[in-house]
């Protein structure tokens, strides 16, 4: 068994984890909105056109296919990582938190079509089947790397939620004060 010990250090992993996804996902939406010619508004939880800038719906899926592929490519470096090079206490949440992060985009899907789902209805295979697809991926990724270290659930459970409650964090100050970061 792998040292599992959740103390202030390893929280701070916890966090600089789930900024760097979050930050990653959203600059890598806003690169393929600008790199297709649209001014773009690049925000901590949000990418969107410029009030004028009306993107095509090819467009609009490689944008949004552009987050989640960013983020798909870090968990399985990350998996990789830990499985091939041993484990690091500091860098499993960078693991855990795309999983997390994109198993709510996938429930988010229920109020509004989001990347995942976007992709999903463009491509007629329905809102929730790329959500779900991704989700099975990223979970056992997670659960190959807990089963072969032996993580304990109360290690994975209480470091899950100290990703949602800093995801959740970010998502109330993106929708509070809209600050534009590009």
């Amino acid at each position: 068994m792998q040292p599992q010990k959740i103390n202030i250090p390893y929280v701070g992993y916890s966090l600089m984890a789930v900024l760097f996804t979050w930050l990653l996902h959203e600059f890598s939406h806003w690169v393929t909105s600008e790199g297709l010619g649209y001014a773009t508004v690049f925000r901590m939880n949000a990418v969107y056109a410029e009030k004028g800038q009306h993107p095509t719906e090819l467009h609009k899926v490689l944008i949004s296919a552009s987050g989640p592929l960013i983020t798909l490519l870090q968990a399985f470096v990350v998996f990789l990582w830990l499985k091939f090079r041993g484990w690091k206490a500091f860098v499993y949440p960078l693991l855990l938190t795309p999983f997390y992060m994109r198993c709510m985009a996938g429930f988010m899907n229920v109020f509004k079509a989001n990347d995942e789902g976007r992709i999903g209805e463009f491509l007629g295979i329905g809102l929730y089947t790329l959500s779900i697809l991704v989700c099975i991926l990223l979970f056992g990724w997670v659960f190959s790397v807990s089963k072969q270290y032996s993580i304990q659930w109360k290690f994975n459970g209480i470091t899950l939620l100290w990703i949602v409650v800093f995801s959740s964090v970010l998502i109330l100050l993106d929708q509070f004060l809209k600050i534009r970061l590009l």
